[in-house]
């Protein structure tokens, strides 16, 4: 529009010096044509009304009346300029409420039909009926690019609100993932490992008058214990992977050296460390833990391996505070299209919850625990796979983790 406003102006100057050049008006005609372009181009540093406005202010009025009377007075001395009026018709629909708006278009048509018909030697059809037919077509064209342009302002709006909205929800997943992380890993690594030392530590202080032998060697498993729990602290706050998969090691290799550890640490075994197994109630000696691999072994993605090797040490917790076994065996199957970790003791049993084992409340327990089931549950979804207990009241526990290989991340 502001293109086509200054080609008709210089058009319709040029018109008017080719036609009367010489004649006393021409300097008001130079001064009026220069006042009203330079009128024009300070429009916008005035500021459009934006959508959200309904009512145009005192300076875009005040800017808009002069140029109309401006371009009113060029039109009275040199009817050419009439067809300034067609890029005028925009500036006062944009600057006017649609009322004001429409009342003005119509009073700038009638007065383009007047001028013509002042350049007109004899009667023409085309002067009554051009100039109202141009209007109303520069009034739809501009009443729809408003329309458009408010839906799409509409359509911008709720993008940017429902960006926002995924925005805040993707923060809040990954706190919660991020937190849910931290969850596992302690339980699953620190709260076992301190269990263990208290018990180890409680042994030391009964023994120790009678057998500072035994009393030491309490405390030094005790202090293995410690410093390797510190390790897994520095590795799972990187999100590395566990200490026993640091260094290349594999998941089997791993699993081995987590039986044979827990089954030498006093966490199984002859100790005499008191016990408590997954039905609950104290148990006078520890498990025996033997770890056995079927299958080709095959490469497996480092989260498996993770995940696999966090759920035994869970499950191995979870026997020998609740189970009361004697002894539990650790399988890891590969079948070539999943990988199978299967924890299975002889303990007391139990009967086992609905998935997706929902955390028992310290309120309704008496006591914190309830967390090491869901926490399984969680790795093997996230990893794409299932876990299954199989158990019942003084019939062992067996837990299977299986995890397909070709949908592992």
């Amino acid at each position: 529009m502001h293109i086509a406003f200054f080609l008709l102006l210089g058009a319709s100057l040029a018109r008017f010096l080719t036609r009367h050049p010489g004649e006393p008006r021409t300097p008001w005609i130079i001064a009026l044509s220069l006042a009203l372009a330079l009128l024009y181009v300070l429009g916008p540093a005035l500021g459009f009304r934006t959508h959200a406005e309904r009512r145009p202010n005192a300076r875009r009025l005040l800017w808009l009346g002069a140029v109309v009377a401006t371009w009113v007075v060029l039109v009275l001395l040199a009817p050419s300029f009439a067809w300034c009026a067609v890029p005028l018709f925009y500036t006062g629909l944009q600057t006017l409420p649609a009322g004001a708006a429409s009342l003005l278009v119509g009073l700038l048509t009638a007065f383009v039909v007047a001028a013509q018909l002042r350049l007109s030697t004899g009667f023409d059809p085309n002067l009554l009926l051009a100039p109202p037919a141009v209007a109303a077509l520069a009034t739809a064209v501009f009443i729809h690019m408003e329309r458009q342009a408010e839906r799409q302002r509409a359509l911008i709006d709720d993008l940017l609100r429902t960006r926002r909205e995924l925005a805040a929800t993707e923060r809040r997943e990954g706190t919660l993932a991020e937190r849910q992380r931290l969850s596992m890993e302690i339980h699953d690594t620190l709260a076992q490992g301190l269990s263990s030392q208290q018990m180890l530590l409680q042994a030391a202080d009964r023994v120790w008058d009678f057998d500072a032998a035994t009393a030491r060697g309490h405390v030094r498993t005790a202090t293995e214990i410690t410093a390797r729990n510190l390790a897994e602290a520095r590795r799972f706050v990187h999100d590395l992977a566990p200490a026993d998969l640091a260094d290349g090691a594999s998941l089997s290799q791993a699993l081995r050296e987590l039986a044979a550890r827990t089954d030498e640490s006093g966490l199984g075994g002859e100790s005499g460390v008191g016990r408590s197994g997954v039905g609950g109630g104290p148990a006078t000696r520890g498990p025996a833990v033997r770890f056995h691999q079927d299958g080709t072994p095959a490469p497996l993605p480092d989260r498996v391996q993770s995940a696999l090797l966090r759920i035994a040490q869970g499950a191995l917790a979870n026997v020998r505070e609740h189970a009361a076994a004697t002894t539990v065996t650790l399988t890891l199957s590969y079948l070539g299209d999943q990988i199978v970790l299967d924890i299975a003791d002889d303990g007391r049993g139990f009967t086992p919850p609905p998935a997706p084992y929902t955390p028992v409340s310290p309120a309704a327990s008496g006591r914190e625990r309830g967390h090491g089931l869901p926490a399984m549950y969680a790795r093997m979804r996230q990893l794409g796979g299932t876990l299954t207990i199989e158990s019942a009241p003084g019939e062992g526990t067996v837990l299977s983790a299986a995890v397909p290989l070709e949908n592992a991340p």
